[in-house]
């Protein structure tokens, strides 16, 4: 897949990363992502803002959710094979987000996600 190729489509993303779903949000596939962001600190994210932005984090607990609810981004990605808790997985199926969680860590699958068309400016 290169730049070109890429629709910004939730699916695409799964793929890319090798992430398995944990919520179950109906009709995730087609979600558009615009950008993501990467992080472990919350406070970054909070200075982030973006539109449509995906959240790639090895944090696992509810601050997480409630972060990204703020925000209002939709999908968090937890990266090195950290899975939440059902109090985390709870919370964010209340609130229609999409989580994953992949083996791969932080730094490679925003890398994967960039070199694949994934931008990180939320345009």
């Amino acid at each position: 897949m290169n730049v070109q190729e890429f629709q910004n489509k939730l699916k695409e993303v799964q793929e890319i990363l090798k992430a398995k779903v944990i919520t179950s949000v109906t009709g995730w596939e087609d979600i558009e992502v615009k950008s993501a962001c990467g992080c472990d600190l919350m406070s970054d994210v909070l200075a982030f803002v973006k539109n449509q932005a995906l959240l790639l984090t090895g944090l696992v607990n509810p601050q997480v959710i409630r972060t990204a609810e703020m925000m209002d981004i939709k999908v968090i990605v937890f990266v090195r094979g950290k899975m939440p808790g059902e109090d985390v997985i709870t919370l964010a199926e209340k609130l229609d987000m999409v989580i994953f969680t992949t083996d791969t860590p932080l730094y490679v699958a925003c890398g994967e996600l960039y070199s694949n068309g994934l931008s990180g400016k939320g345009e």
